[in-house]
């Protein structure tokens, strides 16, 4: 037999062994990844930390018991590119699926939500509470960044604090996100919602400021519905007129650490919230206003109201005078004492 001939053999033997080899491989991988290490396993929370390597979650998967085989894992990660798109967050994972399945997981950020509910006229304080008690921020990092003017003014917004721009509303956030991230969310719905309602402000002749730190205004008045647009009337009579605007949620925005229970003193103490005290808007909102607030500020009642009082039913009286609403004042002030005593 010819040397060539037995080289060729030669070659060709390599060459199938070769493929023996990767056949075997490929069945080997395509077994590993769609087999799961155990069947029937029970989901557990797993959480990929920001800036986790890939090598530090399959210790982590293999320790928890929710894959087999570590190194085949990563291995086909890096095949795949895997390895660089991995997502921080709380996933919920278990043995009873196959690697494959967690792969695709992880690297599609398919994590756990959580909702939460933001009310209308909820300070920022109230939502870094809010956030922290869910567990998905430090109260004090969300604070020194919706409090620093620079990150205000990156997005737009003239003024020292977010406060009135993170929208009220029901998000789904997991437990991956940074604080700037919800933040950054929270922002963009509010301009979502101010988006349709620019025009009507330019025509208002107001600034979004202006229109946002009134709107915060109403909303800490009344969660009435029917009576904001009214409460906006009443306010806007007034800035028109130059009187101040006289209201108590400003007085108490204005008061540090404030104890619950409004005094006299407060309505004399000069501070940049004291409506009593200074003319026009205070020098931004007092909370985060909804848009029922919002548009009650650009589509006002036409009302000639300047004053308006607490009927101590959740509704409120409106006066046209003076004098009228200090009979009304008498009135219900009057009621509100009764009740206490009988009360007491």
């Amino acid at each position: 037999m010819s040397t060539h001939l037995l080289r060729n053999r030669l070659i060709y033997f390599v060459i199938g062994f070769v493929f023996l080899i990767v056949a075997f491989l490929f069945v080997g991988f395509g077994y590993y990844l769609s087999n799961p290490a155990e069947k029937g396993g029970d989901a557990q929370v797993f959480f990929v930390r920001e800036g986790a390597t890939l090598n530090v979650v399959a210790d982590e998967l293999e320790s928890q018991r929710i894959i087999k085989g570590k190194r085949l894992f990563l291995l086909w990660a890096r095949l795949m590119g895997y390895s660089r798109s991995i997502k921080a967050g709380e996933y919920r994972l278990s043995s009873a699926m196959p690697p494959l399945k967690i792969l695709e997981t992880l690297s599609k950020g398919i994590v756990i939500t959580h909702p939460v509910t933001i009310p209308e006229g909820y300070t920022i304080k109230q939502i870094g509470e809010l956030l922290e008690k869910k567990g998905l921020v430090k109260n004090e990092e969300f604070l020194a960044i919706t409090c620093d003017p620079d990150v205000a003014n990156r997005y737009g917004i003239s003024a020292k604090s977010l406060e009135g721009y993170l929208y009220p509303d029901t998000y789904q956030f997991d437990l991956g996100l940074s604080p700037m991230s919800i933040v950054e969310v929270m922002i963009k719905r509010f301009w979502e919602v101010i988006g349709p309602l620019r025009e009507k402000i330019e025509q208002s002749g107001m600034t979004i400021e202006e229109v946002i730190t009134l709107a915060s205004i109403v909303e800490k008045e009344t969660g009435r519905a029917e009576e904001r647009p009214i409460i906006a009337s009443v306010f806007l009579n007034r800035l028109k007129k130059r009187m101040r605007l006289e209201t108590d949620p400003t007085v108490i925005y204005g008061i540090k650490d404030f104890s619950g229970n409004l005094k006299k003193k407060h309505l004399t103490q000069r501070t940049p919230y004291n409506t009593y005290v200074i003319r026009g808007l205070p020098p931004g909102p007092i909370a985060n206003p909804g848009k029922e607030a919002i548009e009650a500020v650009l589509f006002p009642a036409k009302t000639n109201y300047l004053y308006f009082v607490s009927k101590n039913d959740g509704t409120h009286h409106f006066s046209k005078t003076l004098t009228e609403h200090n009979k009304a004042v008498q009135k219900y002030q009057k009621k509100r004492r009764t009740r206490r005593r009988k009360t007491s």
